[in-house]
This record gives structure tokens, C-alpha cells and sequence, in this order.
């Protein structure tokens, strides 16, 4: 798929390759990119990515990944500092929407981007608050362990009830990939919960993290810090949880930015209520 745009922008499919550069840009940002997400997130949609170029140099880049065939989700919009204002970045997402078809999108939108989402029909779902902070020292709780390879089906059936669709290709790397460590919960043989903690750029990013009660996303939250104690953390709360931001706020971290769920249309129901710390801002 390539589309012409101003000034001699051409937009085309990206590959893995092309995209250490966005991830640079992203850095800029300060956005903290995960150092090992990329396999997991062309795993779920080789073709949702999207890149701009002049003369061939790259200059913007979004992603549109679709999880099925109602559900898609939009993220790394990026256009090179040099050359914003001169309608790359919107002519590059209107090529990458046209991936999505019909399917609702979900983002999660900067404050600064936030009007222009609401122009192309983006509408509030809630908002989300980056904590960051030094890891507190902990030991691992009772009812928590690593997660296993045996483990990825009952994972991913549980995430597919915390989240506007099924996503088990990304999973599958998501929870294996370098430098990524999961965590289950389970009462009995029943899965309560599960989060994984990673490393990024800056610090490390905690996400997801779900659980079925207060109780079980607090014993996975101190397992994730016991992993990383004394390191800097970063997890992304939905300021619907109360929980998850007295747990953030409890290990001493503090709000550092904000972002905005936003959809174009309805998604399934999923339980929000589960969700302590969002994935990623970049897939959902």
C-alpha cells in the first residue's frame, strides 16, 4: 500500500527494520519505549505499520494494528520534529486508518493531540496517568510465582476478558520476549490475575497488570517491584482505578504525564475494573 501525499511524501507499509528509527523519535518524546517490544508488536499485525518518507529519508510514522475484525488500535504517531507542520504526519494516518476499515480504533492520546482526536471522531473513554519511581524492596507474595509457557493459554483467555479484544499472537511474545518478566496469581487453580514488568528506555514500564480484586493486583504489583527494586519503574494507571493509583502511590511514585483513552465507536464489553496498569500506550 503506498499513498502520495505533500511535498513528495510517499507512506508505505513498514517493516521491523524500518522502525528503530520511530522508536528513536519516540524516545525523544520521552515516551520511554520498551527495548524488546517490537517482535511482540508486529506479531499481532505485520501489516499496521506505517511509515512517511522524502527521498527516501523517513520523516513520520503511525501504527495501526488491527486484533480482529471489529478492534483496531492506533498508536506511534510521529513526525520529525524538523518537519512538522507541513501535513506529513496527517497524510500518513490517513493511510494508516484506511487499514483499520470499519473496525473501531482505540488510542491513547497526549494531552496536546487530544483536540485534534475529538476532530476525527475520537470521543473520551477515560484518562490514564504515568507514575514513575524507585522500586520499593519486596519479596515475592503467597499465590504468586513466574509465569511458564504452560501458563500462555489461561493467560491469554484471561486477558481477553480484560480488554476490547483477543490478542493471543501478541501474547505470545509479549510474555516471553528478552528482558520481560510475568507474574500469575491464582486462587486454587483459578487464575486471579497476572502483569509483566520489562525494561525501556529510561526506566522500566510495568504492563499489563490485571487481577480480579484489590487484594490479588496488590501481591502482583509487590512482585513486580520485587523484581525490579531499586530500579526506576513507570506503569500507566486508568484514573478509574483507585487501586492502582494508591498502589503506584503507595510505592512513592508520582503522576508524570497523562494520556486519554479515546475510541471511535463502541468496542465489546471488557472488565476495566481488572485493569490495574494499561499494556502499552503504543497497542493498547
Amino acid at each position: 500500500m503506498t499513498s502520495p501525499a505533500p511535498q513528495d511524501l510517499v507512506v508505505t507499509q513498514a517493516m521491523p527494520e524500518d522502525w528503530p528509527v520511530v522508536r528513536g523519535w519516540a524516545v525523544d518524546e520521552g515516551w520511554n519505549p520498551g527495548l524488546s517490544d517490537l517482535p511482540a508488536f508486529f506479531a499481532q499485525d505485520p501489516g499496521g505499520f506505517f511509515i512517511g518518507r522524502v527521498d527516501g529519508t523517513p520523516v513520520s510514522a503511525v501504527s495501526v494494528v488491527n486484533y480482529d475484525a471489529h478492534y483496531a488500535f492506533l498508536g506511534w504517531y510521529l513526525v520529525r520534529p524538523d518537519l512538522r507542520g507541513q501535513g506529513h504526519g496527517l497524510a500518513t494516518w490517513k493511510t494508516a486508518l484506511a487499514h483499520a476499515g470499519t473496525r473501531t480504533v482505540g488510542l491513547d492520546g497526549v494531552v496536546a493531540q487530544q483536540d485534534n482526536y475529538r476532530r476525527s471522531g475520537f470521543e473520551l473513554a477515560y484518562r490514564t496517568a504515568r507514575f514513575v519511581g524507585c522500586a520499593p524492596v519486596a519479596g515475592i507474595p503467597a499465590g504468586v510465582r513466574p509465569a511458564r509457557a504452560a501458563d500462555l493459554p489461561t493467560v491469554t483467555a484471561y486477558d481477553g476478558v480484560c480488554c476490547p479484544a483477543d490478542r493471543p499472537r501478541f501474547l505470545a511474545a509479549w510474555l516471553t520476549a528478552t528482558g520481560h518478566r510475568a507474574f500469575v496469581r491464582h486462587d486454587g487453580d483459578r487464575l486471579t490475575g497476572y502483569g509483566v514488568i520489562r525494561p525501556g528506555h529510561d526506566c522500566l514500564r510495568v504492563g499489563p497488570l490485571f487481577a480480579d480484586t484489590a487484594e490479588d493486583a496488590r501481591a502482583l504489583f509487590t512482585a513486580l517491584m520485587a523484581e525490579a527494586a531499586g530500579r526506576q519503574v513507570a506503569v500507566d494507571v486508568p484514573e478509574t482505578s483507585t487501586v492502582g493509583v494508591a498502589l503506584a502511590e503507595e510505592a512513592g511514585f508520582t503522576p508524570s504525564f497523562e494520556t486519554a483513552r479515546m475510541y471511535t465507536g463502541p468496542v465489546r464489553d471488557y472488565a476495566l475494573e481488572r485493569v490495574f496498569g494499561v499494556t502499552t500506550l503504543e497497542l493498547g
